[in-house]
């Protein structure tokens, strides 16, 4: 295991906000401000982002944590910098709000648009900004006692960009609930929702959602990174172009070598040979057909009396 701290500073705790590490082709983000609750303040965002940037470009990481330390997963943005910070500025913070929020939101989409899955893994609660942060990764895993809100109504600040991850992932009437109440939801109604996948009992859910990545690590990275990038376009799209999106998608996909080995294992009936992510895109990729008459030798007599036997 490699452990990587992260570079920016951060004078509330007199460490780094976030600890990284590598756990062979998984990377383990790990919020760790657990005194002021794990919460997104300027030097988390840029942690945050840089880590993110770094696992979507490392070929070696095939699917990516984010867990915290202590008693809460994310309580959202920090409420006490933001305001500190904006007490003294002409404009009463507005162009310190709209620099923060656009920060914010690009690191969640690079979440989105990154390659590599991200399952969130949340003990503690995750409020507002971290809802969002739960929302926004591919899967999450909540431990039992771990409870969910957009509380921001309650004080006057409606939870409108966690709303964008939040009506993409919960039903509509399940999320204006969220948003209009302010209410905690628990990790039983959560999964209800489909804001997380499963719930595990308390301290289990690191451990459940490495058990997930390393299935998916175990899987075609090639095929894995074509199948979650069209899985987020074509929600944008009418079903129509969906369609036709993903038809052309899945013809190029076919091309692949994973592909070309996978199904012909699958025809053969034999046990593929293992993860093949650096055999991906090859230059001259054959078509699917006729790799698989190749390598059985019954497969070529077949093919030689028109797939017919005797």
């Amino acid at each position: 295991m490699q452990e990587r701290l992260g570079t920016a500073d951060d004078t509330a705790t007199g460490g780094p906000p976030l600890r990284e590490e590598q756990r062979g082709p998984i990377a383990v983000l790990t919020l760790d401000r657990p005194q002021s609750r794990n919460t997104l303040s300027e030097a988390m965002l840029s942690a945050l982002q840089t880590a993110i940037d770094r696992a979507s470009a490392d070929r070696g990481v095939r699917a990516v944590i984010i867990a915290a330390n202590g008693p809460a997963f994310c309580a959202g943005h920090d409420m006490k910098e933001m305001t500190g910070i904006t007490g003294t500025d002409v404009d009463g913070g507005e162009a310190y709000f709209a620099d923060l929020m656009d920060r914010c939101s690009t690191m969640m989409q690079s979440i989105v648009r990154s390659p590599k899955p991200f399952i969130a893994a949340i003990e503690g609660v995750a409020t507002a900004a971290g809802c969002q942060l739960v929302a926004t990764c591919d899967l999450a895993v909540a431990g039992d006692e771990a409870r969910f809100a957009t509380p921001g109504v309650n004080i006057g600040l409606f939870c409108s960009t966690p709303m964008v991850a939040l009506s993409r992932n919960v039903p509509r009437k399940q999320a204006m609930e969220m948003l209009l109440l302010g209410e905690m939801a628990s990790a039983q109604q959560a999964v209800q929702y489909g804001l997380v996948n499963r719930v595990v009992p308390r301290g289990a859910a690191v451990a459940e959602a490495t058990s997930m990545a390393e299935t998916i690590a175990a899987k075609s990275s090639a095929t894995i990174a074509i199948g979650k990038q069209t899985f987020y376009r074509q929600l944008e799209a009418p079903l129509a172009a969906a369609y036709r999106d993903a038809t052309s998608v899945m013809v190029r996909n076919m091309m692949l070598h994973d592909a070309a080995e996978g199904v012909g294992a699958f025809v053969d009936k034999r046990g593929r040979s293992g993860r093949t992510a650096d055999k991906r895109l090859p230059h001259e990729p054959r078509p699917l057909r006729r790799r698989l008459h190749c390598g059985h030798p019954q497969h070529r007599e077949d093919h030689r009396h028109g797939g017919r036997l005797g």
